[in-house]
Formats: structure tokens, sequence, C-alpha cells
């Protein structure tokens, strides 16, 4: 299992979601531009210590990204406010990729194409969305739960 930013512009939430990353044992992508630089110290106290145990992948633009994923032939499942189709109910593989968008933005309809699923955590009617932060851990649990492939210890 991997997650992958698209163009993340909070650096809070990204550091995060890379904390969230170091601690699955799960590999990150980020998908440039970021809105911020690596340096922000809000992304590093966000990510605190655990920046050095997560594998980060950087790429330049949406079609390095595209193109790095096609040739590993890995599936994108895209986490959006606009799906009909609940996270609970897809069935995930081991090896996908489940990508979310910007905070203040979404992803471009190019990005929408190029996904091969489309899910959407259901929230109250009338609220916009779940900080992507909370939603990249609820999505990365159940795609773990179902795959069995977390690697953490229990806790005793």
């Amino acid at each position: 299992m991997q997650v992958a930013l698209f163009q993340p512009d909070i650096p809070q939430n990204t550091g995060t979601i890379l904390r969230l990353c170091a601690c699955l044992d799960v590999s990150a992508h980020i998908i440039e531009p970021a809105g911020f630089p690596v340096s922000d110290r809000h992304f590093r106290r966000a990510g605190m210590d655990y920046l050095d145990q997560v594998t980060i992948m950087r790429h330049d633009s949406w079609s390095k990204f595209e193109h790095w994923r096609n040739e590993q032939g890995y599936r994108l499942i895209l986490f959006t406010t606009k799906s009909p189709g609940c996270y609970l109910d897809y069935r995930y593989k081991a090896d996908d990729i489940l990508l979310f968008g910007r905070e203040s933005a979404g992803v471009p309809d190019e990005v929408v194409a190029a996904s091969d699923a489309r899910v959407v955590i259901p929230i109250k009617p009338g609220l916009r969305s779940l900080n992507v932060a909370v939603a990249a851990a609820m999505a990365l649990g159940e795609a773990l739960r179902q795959t069995s492939s977390a690697t953490m210890e229990t806790a005793r």
C-alpha cells in the first residue's frame, strides 16, 4: 500500500500524513508542486522525527508521477468528495496507491480521469469535507485492514 499527495498545500497536514506513513510502514509520494518548502517549520513540526522513518518519493509533476506509476503497473485510487462509491465498499489490493488531492482545490479533471477508481468517505450532509490527514488515516486504515499488510506490532 502507498499514499500519494497531489500538490499538497498545507504543511501541517502533509507532515501528519508522512508521520502516519512512517508509523504504518507505508511509502509516500508527493506530486509537485507543493505549496510550501520542505524546510517549512510547520511541516517539520507535524512530521517530527518520523520524517526520517518514511520512504518518500517526490515527483516533479503529475505527468512524471503518471509515467512512473504506469511503468510500475499500480492502481490509483482517488479519494474525492465527488464520488458515489463508499471507500468501505471498495476492494483494495496490497499494491494500490491511495491518492489525496489538494486541501484547497482537490485534483483537476485530468487526474480524476487517470484514476482507476474514485471513492468517498461519507460525511454528514451539508458539510464540505474532512481534513485530508484525517481522511488519509481512515482510508489507509481500511485499506490495510482489508489487505492485512500492516506491519506494526500489536500493543499489549
